[in-house]
């Protein structure tokens, strides 16, 4: 069981402060025995911090010594894919045997963040020559040599929903996806990329990480707060086009019919309740999909209910 932290922002509080948060967090994530903490890549978001994954891993790496470290996921059409490999090169070249280099097919969630990173939609459609591109400098095919990340062993892993997985089974790469339309339609991806997947020399198997929100309370009511917050800042995104900073629950004002659908929609899914409960659903999931490993994600407003929903969890996993 893994961690995937957005370095989200409280309201009032500077995305200075919650980068600086996330780094706490991965030491104390690290001390519960989770076995990878992932940081994401979102631009142009007022509400998350996470903005260059690759730089955070590394402070993450510099402040522990065991935990796994990666990104879930470096957002491929936003960057040249020699850059890419040189920066992962240099993290495991930093932290050897503890790097994960998750990537992602998703562009600018705005026309405006597409345009000041110089990328359109139509830019995720070569993720595929991207990916090949990149795991070229990686093995030292590329004319170029990527120092000095060439010849490092550094698993890789897409992040996907419907395209990237063919990538995935295609390459021989392991796939990280999310519940998206549920349980039934998540079993049905999975074994489409168990069953097309070509072994490769960084994963001889098919390996798949399903990634979903977790909250662990002492009461399912009280599980559901803690969902809440970063369910109401996606309200507010798609209703006014960006993603606020998380609210204290006893901020959230009562949705209207219309922020009650969207709210309803944003909780779909998410797993939440008492230590037993969870338990019993995580289980059910991982049958049911045929998961190796799970990557939970889970920000509140109230960081200390954060970690003790995480603790709470590890004792789960323990």
């Amino acid at each position: 069981m893994s961690v995937l932290d957005r370095a989200s922002v409280r309201r009032g509080q500077e995305p200075s402060a919650a980068l600086r948060d996330t780094v706490t967090f991965a030491r104390e994530i690290e001390q519960l025995g989770f076995r990878r903490f992932w940081v994401a890549e979102h631009h142009g978001v007022p509400g998350v911090a996470g903005a260059a994954p690759t730089v955070l891993a590394a402070a993450i790496g510099a402040a522990t010594s065991t935990i796994r470290i990666g990104t879930g996921g470096v957002m491929l059409p936003n960057h040249r894919p020699l850059v890419v490999a040189e920066q992962f090169g240099t993290l495991a070249s930093l932290y050897p045997g503890r790097v994960d280099m998750g990537l992602g097919r998703s562009v600018g969630f705005t026309g405006a963040v597409r345009r000041a990173l110089a990328a359109d939609r139509t830019d995720a459609e070569r993720f595929g020559d991207d990916v090949r591109e990149l795991l070229g400098y990686l093995d030292g095919t590329q004319r170029v040599p990527a120092v000095p990340a060439q010849g490092l062993d550094i698993p890789a892993f897409v992040l996907a929903t419907g395209a990237g997985a063919d990538v995935a089974a295609e390459l021989g790469l392991a796939l990280v996806i999310a519940p998206l339309g549920g349980a039934d339609a998540l079993a049905d991806r999975v074994r489409a990329y168990r069953a097309r997947f070509r072994p490769s020399t960084r994963w001889p198997d098919p390996h798949v990480v399903v990634s979903t929100a977790v909250a662990v309370a002492g009461t399912r009511a009280g599980a559901r707060e803690l969902l809440l917050p970063e369910a109401w800042s996606l309200v507010r995104s798609r209703i006014d086009g960006a993603f606020p900073p998380l609210a204290a629950p006893g901020d959230i004002p009562e949705p209207d019919d219309r922020e009650r659908r969207y709210l309803d929609d944003a909780l779909r899914g998410q797993i939440h309740g008492t230590a037993d409960e969870v338990a019993d659903a995580l289980a059910a999931l991982s049958e049911q999909v045929g998961a190796d490993e799970l990557l939970v994600t889970m920000s509140t407003h109230d960081r200390a209910a954060m970690l003790d929903s995480y603790t709470r969890l590890a004792d789960l996993a323990a």
